[in-house]
């Protein structure tokens, strides 16, 4: 069960009010805001514990970067990865997207291969991929969605051939709320001897994730969208892939010897995090991760699924408003419109009433063009959000629809 109050109380920005309205934030998908416990992390290490990483024999290095390694085990633990080997610190999943488009591509991607991806992707896992294939002369084909939001998985039996060298889905999309079925997806793709990528930006915040018993080849996902400070983010890879990828950017910390001659690379995962990493942002990684396994997130699950499945019939019921992905699978997004008013007029209106929406294209683009849109209003929830806030939300419409149109 979540204590809703006792869970509020830890998130100080909740008490903030916004043109003299109480706070309600509804663009966690963009990104979440930061408990206590989190806040007290990062200002603990700079305190008291700085210094930079894996170079020093002084007492604060040899600490910080026992904190630093300890934060890449919590990680391990929390999508149950094989080992911390496996385990890359990004600056966010677009880094980690873009790291595994450019060595996985100079590795294993040449002339006429092809790179999947579905119609529903946030712009970060579709432009590395174009980048890409310019590069490299291959393809990127895209699996269709249909109106209802939902993958055409039927389309990906047909598309995926023997040149495709990759499949790279996002787990649950950002715009329309679904989850895909990635577990068939990545089924299918072995089957043909096919890697995958799974974006997991939007979904390891919201329920348990298990990359061993997904069998995905890589996984990636942003901190600050799970509580965590901006600036960090993972790479998961099967150490098979890894070892066998070359190194994303040279420099410090991801080299054995260096001489004009010859450079020899560190081991994993060090040979893809060159320089000084983002130290209090993976301890602010690990404390956000501490704080949904001390809530439990099969709490949080079952909390947001009630909390998602109620706002969107009650906003799919008002008259005037499209909701686009009306999909059984939906998880912490609805994306909306009203009937002749802009989406960046209605995210105003809510803005003046203290709620906080994200508006516009959303950073998918390919999915405005499917639904015939130049944008859509977002509300994204998180473990922190009420029934009250939904009614604000609610009754926050109405009265957009009031001043707009006149109702």
């Amino acid at each position: 069960m979540i204590d809703i109050e006792r869970i509020r109380a830890d998130f100080p920005i909740l008490q903030k009010k916004i043109h003299g309205k109480p706070l309600v934030y509804l663009d966690n998908a963009a990104t979440t805001q930061k408990p206590s416990m989190v806040l007290d992390k990062i200002q603990d290490f700079y305190a008291e514990s700085y210094s930079n990483i894996h170079r020093g024999v002084h007492y604060l290095s040899e600490e910080a970067s026992a904190a630093y390694e300890g934060a890449r085990e919590t990680v391990r633990n929390f999508i149950h990865a094989g080992s911390a080997r496996e385990i890359v610190f990004t600056r966010g999943t677009t880094e980690a997207i873009n790291l595994v488009a450019d060595s996985f591509g100079r590795a294993f991607v040449d002339e006429g291969d092809e790179i999947l991806l579905s119609e529903m992707e946030h712009h970060s896992n579709i432009v590395p991929w174009q980048m890409l294939c310019e590069r490299q002369g291959a393809r990127l084909k895209v699996v269709p969605i249909d109106d209802e939001g939902a993958l055409v998985t039927d389309e990906l039996k047909t598309i995926i051939s023997e040149r495709t060298k990759l499949i790279s889905m996002t787990y649950v999309s950002n715009v329309l709320g679904t989850v895909n079925d990635v577990e068939q997806i990545i089924e299918l793709a072995h089957s043909q001897d096919v890697p995958v990528l799974i974006d997991g930006a939007q979904a390891v915040q919201h329920f348990p994730v298990d990359v061993q018993d997904l069998d995905c080849d890589f996984f990636v996902f942003s901190g600050h969208k799970m509580y965590a400070e901006t600036g960090i983010g993972v790479l998961y890879g099967k150490e098979k892939w890894l070892e066998d990828m070359p190194p994303y950017q040279g420099g410090g910390g991801m080299i054995r010897r260096v001489g004009f001659d010859r450079t020899t690379y560190a081991g994993l995962p060090y040979k893809f995090e060159a320089g000084t990493g983002n130290i209090g942002a993976a301890l602010s990684l690990s404390a956000a991760m501490e704080y949904l396994n001390e809530i439990g997130l099969e709490n949080v699950s079952a909390y947001e699924q009630g909390l998602i499945n109620d706002a969107a019939l009650r906003i799919e019921d008002l008259h005037g408003v499209t909701v686009y992905g009306k999909n059984a699978g939906r998880c912490s997004v609805i994306s909306f419109n009203l009937d002749s008013v802009h989406s960046y007029d209605v995210g105003a209106v809510l803005d003046k009433l203290g709620i906080a929406v994200r508006t516009g294209k959303l950073c998918a683009e390919p999915v405005m063009e499917h639904f015939g849109v130049t944008g859509m209003v977002r509300a994204s929830f998180a473990l922190y959000n009420t029934q009250e806030e939904t009614d604000r939300l609610v009754q926050g419409i109405l009265r957009v629809q009031s001043m707009m149109m006149g109702r």
